[in-house]
């Protein structure tokens, strides 16, 4: 059953109030539970309970929480609600009394209770004990739904159907330590209403404000309500790999959708790839949910095809933890600390000064979890000030946390940070992580042990897709790691040694190129990344990661983004032949990495004039022909066109383009393959007609010929689109705001006992 004593008063009454409404069907009036006269809740009006007379007259509501656990409720403790009672009756405000309890309630007991309030002059009393609002949260999904905390403080397999527990039990274990403490916010409603609205929601906010517990939430609801299966993966491919037509309650979630701690173009390409895929995922009734970091998200935009993806821009779901409301973060730090790992000493000390800690401005969900955890609160004063630091400077403190652990937890976290946040389990070392571990002064025991210890705190140990890892308990600690690696070349070096090339390349800038939480590659370490990447150059590379990328675009792409000049002139004085690679791009330059390469060479002087005008001539060729327009289309692109050379292109594409149109069109026609959608396959050439129109839309020759094309283009893809099944599409009713109990008493009250 649900360990209700592990509530609190306050989320207790709130549940109450809840039952009254979802359960009961009565909307209450909320009461000061202070100065409240007796009463928690009260109506007006009349009453049909189950079995009994209908009843009218004024009602009134009063929760009893206890925090003893097994308690039984007895006559006596209830001697102060018979006084307020009495008061009540003798001035008409109380013709009939609800009683709800977290303890338990016998027989005799109820007896002897009833008869005291009947004697104090109420026409009808019930009491609801813990047996019976157990049994609500057993049989109503939708109070599950607005007390989502309940899902944390329960047996899950009582809950979900035997099926939907089975196959996500390992990821429900994960978040049951999370879902005891959540608390709806408005993020929260907001989400659902995206995920009803669209079947997908992109949750973004700045590190550590919530998004992947919001996500957590609604894969419960998900579970809950439809016996969904949950699938948490790590990119874009597997998405799709893992999406199953017959089964339209599939539940996707991918949290740091394009990139853990920094911008990854590579991810952000690849989901660009699968748009139109994950379109069709969607209007066969699965719901999907990424989570992202704003400051990557506002990088990533600049790349994503939302024209191909508009619900991306339709049901993003912002959480910015100024739009927390100071109720709001009373509760998350209440949960935190009432159900954390710090004694009873300590939270009696802090409690005086847990008002101060949620009302401060740089306060985060995060900042609760960390005060909760005597891990990191070893050598914390309890003061004010101390603990005003503490919030204030909360990256500093987790740097120096990290700086004072021992020899074997720090190469651990360290062999976390190698393998990307996922350390496969059991652990398996390359014979340069043997090294960069030796190098540590640890080995693989050693790191085993401190993984164990650090489980809980630091880390912990996770499972997805049937495969065990460790990974870090908040991607934050990550991001402190990174900035302690960044501030010693020495560790950098040793780093170099173990990294695998696509984590480098995913992790690090060769010189600053103002990535947050890049590790920044000092010159003197220059040749050692050079020396890396042609060794993985002269062998196989498979990486399931990057599937259909190669290392030679991988390369290209890090020399794009996240390499300085003096690193580019270095690699292009060793590798002459890049020049004439990135001179002929391939089709699709919305896509191949010799574009980026070339636009940033030519950007920072690289780009000899000969290779200029190779490109130019290739990307102008491609336009030309129909095949791909997007040099006329793309800012970067036209950077490298003299002011001549892109009016000649233009010409030459209003003259000579249009009559190739039919073939262009029929050209796509015929390379149709069955498993994509006869939209997707035109996409390129809607592409190319919009670029034409915005172009030369206003001669009247070619915008005949446009219009022509485009009735054709549609008329294909009506007679090559199936018709549309009629899938009952699983949805959520909307949840509203529920009414904040309003209070005098502090939500702290109860927090040390």
């Amino acid at each position: 059953m649900f360990e209700l004593t592990k509530l609190g008063w306050s989320s207790f009454q709130q549940l109450c109030l809840s039952i009254t409404r979802e359960i009961l069907g009565q909307t209450v009036e909320s009461f000061l539970d202070t100065y409240d006269g007796g009463r928690d809740g009260a109506f007006i009006g009349n009453w049909k309970a189950i079995g009994q007379e209908g009843l009218s007259g004024k009602f009134v509501i009063q929760c009893k929480f206890t925090s003893r656990e097994n308690h039984n409720i007895i006559a006596s403790d209830l001697e102060d609600e018979i006084s307020k009672v009495k008061r009540l009756v003798s001035t008409n405000n109380c013709d009939s009394y609800i009683l709800m309890t977290n303890a338990g309630v016998t027989g005799k007991q109820a007896e002897e209770i009833n008869k005291q309030f009947q004697d104090a002059g109420v026409k009808y009393f019930q009491i609801f004990g813990k047996t019976w609002i157990n049994q609500q949260i057993l049989e109503n999904k939708r109070l599950r739904m607005l007390v989502p905390r309940v899902y944390g403080i329960g047996d899950l397999s009582q809950i979900l159907d035997e099926r939907a527990y089975a196959q996500t039990r390992a990821i429900l274990e994960t978040l049951r330590e999370d879902l005891s403490k959540v608390v709806v916010t408005e993020a929260y409603r907001k989400a659902i209403a995206a995920l009803n609205d669209y079947g997908f929601v992109l949750l973004l906010g700045e590190p550590a404000v919530g998004k992947t517990t919001i996500a957590s939430m609604l894969a419960m609801a998900a579970i809950d309500n439809w016996n969904s299966s949950i699938l948490k993966l790590d990119s874009p491919e597997k998405t799709v790999e893992h999406w199953n037509p017959n089964e339209p309650t599939q539940f996707f979630w991918i949290d740091d959708a394009f990139g853990v701690s920094q911008y990854e173009e590579d991810l952000v390409r690849r989901w660009n790839h699968i748009f139109p895929q994950l379109s069709s995922m969607l209007n066969g009734g699965s719901k999907v949910v990424l989570t992202s970091r704003d400051y990557i998200y506002k990088r990533a935009v600049k790349v994503l095809k939302t024209s191909v993806f508009p619900r991306l821009l339709e049901s993003q779901v912002i959480i910015d933890v100024q739009d927390l409301t100071i109720e709001e973060r009373r509760q998350i730090l209440y949960n935190h600390m009432k159900l954390g790992r710090q004694p009873g000493s300590f939270r009696t000390a802090v409690k005086p000064h847990l008002e101060s800690i949620a009302s401060h401005k740089r306060f985060i969900p995060e900042s609760a979890r960390r005060l909760s955890n005597p891990f990191f609160t070893k050598n914390l004063p309890i003061s004010n000030y101390y603990l005003a630091e503490f919030i204030e400077k909360r990256e500093d403190f987790l740097k120096e946390v990290l700086k004072n652990l021992d020899t074997d937890s720090k190469a651990a976290l360290g062999l976390i940070f190698i393998r990307k946040n996922h350390l496969q389990s059991p652990i398996s070392l390359e014979v340069t992580e043997i090294d960069v571990l030796s190098r540590l002064g640890s080995n693989l025991a050693g790191c085993i042990t401190a993984l164990e210890a650090l489980n809980g705190s630091l880390v912990y140990y996770s499972t997805g897709e049937g495969q065990p890892f460790w990974t870090y308990k908040h991607p934050t600690i990550g991001d402190a790691y990174s900035a302690i690696l960044s501030e010693s070349p020495e560790q950098i070096g040793i780093y170099l040694l173990g990294v695998d090339i696509s984590d480098l390349f995913g992790q690090c800038t060769c010189g600053n190129m103002d990535l947050e939480n890049a590790i920044i590659i000092p010159e003197s370490l220059f040749p050692e990344v050079m020396k890396k990447i042609e060794i993985a150059k002269s062998g196989p590379y498979i990486n399931n990661a990057y599937q259909g990328w190669t290392l030679d675009s991988m390369v290209q792409r890090f020399l794009s983004y996240r390499c300085s000049r003096e690193f580019l002139s270095r690699y292009i004085d060793a590798n002459p032949d890049l020049l004439e690679t990135v001179s002929q791009p391939g089709l699709y330059l919305s896509a191949v990495s010799e574009v980026g390469l070339a636009v940033r060479l030519y950007e920072v002087g690289l780009l000899p004039e000969k290779n200029r005008k190779a490109f130019v001539n290739c990307v102008s060729n491609y336009a030309i022909d129909g095949q791909d327009l997007f040099a006329m289309d793309n800012e970067k692109i036209k950077t490298l066109f003299t002011k001549s050379e892109f009016t000649k292109l233009i010409d030459r594409v209003r003259e000579e383009l249009p009559s190739k149109l039919e073939n262009v069109r029929t050209d796509f026609e015929y390379n149709h393959r069955e498993e994509d959608s006869a939209e997707d396959t035109m996409r390129p050439f809607i592409d190319t007609l919009e670029v034409l129109k915005r172009y030369y839309g206003e001669n009247f020759e070619i915008d005949e010929i446009l219009d022509e094309q485009t009735r054709l283009m549609n008329d294909w893809i009506s007679e090559n689109t199936p018709p549309e099944q009629d899938i009952d599409k699983t949805e959520f009713r909307s949840l509203e705001s529920m009414e904040t109990v309003k209070t005098l008493r502090s939500i702290f009250d109860d927090v040390d006992e």
